[in-house]
């Protein structure tokens, strides 16, 4: 049974190419629908927090000096994820200060990242808005925390991810949608979900494990 890594960042702004820094860092791990597994933590930069992002995240510039050297947090939560394949909500955001981060400490992200903002456009192309807490409050999940800090929003994207992959299987009869498929679908056209599900399904109704993209339909 495929495992994925469902990470977030809190940040000190939103691009590292202009020198902003990771706060905090949580991945959780899911598995076979349940979360199997969690790491969190702090990490200090030696970068300041503005005050504008203290206040929406509450991760004071006090908190981060007692955390924990961002590079000894981004080798341990490395070394925990390893080569699963990873998802994020607004992946693009994420995936630069992974990348970034990890660069820091020589090493390089090895998986693709599913982006469960892209993938809920495909399968609720009329909610009201793709924010992760309007997705979580459509849908009637749980709420894990407070916004804004890492483990609950990791973990609110946990549950969206997987409520996403069961509408997809109750939609379209599949025993599974695996990591493979839901990045083919973020790629598709909004209008032409079905003709990229069905094009990624054998006739055993087994999701196609072979890339493909889901433009290509």
């Amino acid at each position: 049974m495929e495992t994925m890594a469902v990470i977030d960042f809190e940040t000190t702004g939103l691009m590292p190419a202009y020198g902003d820094r990771a706060t905090e860092i949580a991945a959780v791990l899911v598995r076979d629908g349940q979360i199997v597994d969690r790491y969190h933590s702090l990490m200090n930069t030696g970068h300041r927090i503005p005050p504008f992002i203290e206040h929406l995240t509450g991760i004071t510039n006090a908190m981060v000096r007692k955390a924990p050297p961002a590079e000894q947090v981004m080798a341990e939560v490395a070394d925990f994820v390893g080569t699963l394949p990873l998802v994020a909500h607004n992946a693009s955001f994420d995936r630069k200060f992974w990348d970034a981060e990890l660069e820091r400490i020589d090493r390089r992200r090895s998986q693709d990242f599913v982006c469960s903002m892209l993938v809920a456009k495909r399968v609720f192309p009329q909610a009201p808005s793709y924010k992760l807490g309007a997705l979580i409050d459509l849908a009637g999940l749980p709420a894990a925390g407070r916004a804004h800090r890492a483990l609950a929003d990791a973990e609110m994207a946990t549950h969206l991810t997987l409520h996403l992959q069961r509408e997809l299987m109750q939609r379209f009869g599949l025993s599974s949608v695996p990591h493979a498929l839901l990045g083919r679908i973020q790629k598709t056209p909004k209008n032409q979900l079905e003709q990229c599900v069905k094009r990624s399904i054998t006739s055993t109704g087994r999701p196609v494990s072979a890339p493909m993209r889901c433009s290509d339909v």
